[in-house]
């Protein structure tokens, strides 16, 4: 069985609870995870003044592929992500294939809903963001899994939206056993 692989993309501004969570808990289910950079340095400073140190530069995976491209939030990181070309054609690519994409937060509308990658699917966003979401869509559930697409609410999400992934991706039974010594309450 080949290794699964994801991207978790992260720019200044960045919501650092839900970038971290996400990677730590997908590298914990043995995941492949790179994170990369928008931008020219591989250093961001999140929305609170963490700072991260990316893999790699986003610039540099173009025609790459993986089995999960994860968004993390925050404002203005999810603006960053939006005008990214190398990310809009790596999920452009990704939705093209059926392959799996998760959003939190923000990235929900600022990321997927700019770019015309929700296809009417149900969704959930931060609950500030919630009114741009159409009605037929828009899911107020912690975490939404439509299809292809897991979307979540925000940074007191992002664990249970991390190990939905995890689920998506490796299946229920790594789902719980990565949940067991987290505490998550499953």
């Amino acid at each position: 069985m080949s290794t699964l692989t994801a991207l978790v993309p992260v720019a200044d501004g960045t919501e650092e609870i839900e970038a971290v969570t996400v990677v730590d808990t997908l590298r914990r289910a043995g995941i492949t995870v790179t994170v990369a950079a928008v931008g020219a340095d591989l250093a961001v400073t999140c929305s609170r003044g963490v700072r991260l140190v990316a893999d790699r530069l986003l610039d540099d995976l173009a025609g790459q592929t993986f089995d999960l491209i994860a968004l993390p939030g925050g404002l203005p990181g999810a603006a960053h992500l939006r005008d990214s070309p190398a990310l809009t054609a790596l999920l452009r690519g990704q939705h093209a294939r059926g392959a799996l994409i998760g959003a939190i937060c923000a990235a929900p509308v600022v990321v997927l809903l700019h770019h015309g990658l929700l296809d009417g699917r149900a969704a959930t966003c931060f609950p500030a963001l919630a009114d741009r979401l159409p009605a037929g869509q828009l899911r107020r559930d912690p975490v939404v899994v439509d299809g292809s697409l897991v979307t979540s609410r925000g940074p007191g999400t992002a664990l249970e939206f991390a190990l939905a992934l995890v689920e998506q991706l490796a299946g229920a039974s790594v789902r719980a056993r990565v949940a067991g010594p987290l505490l998550a309450a499953d």
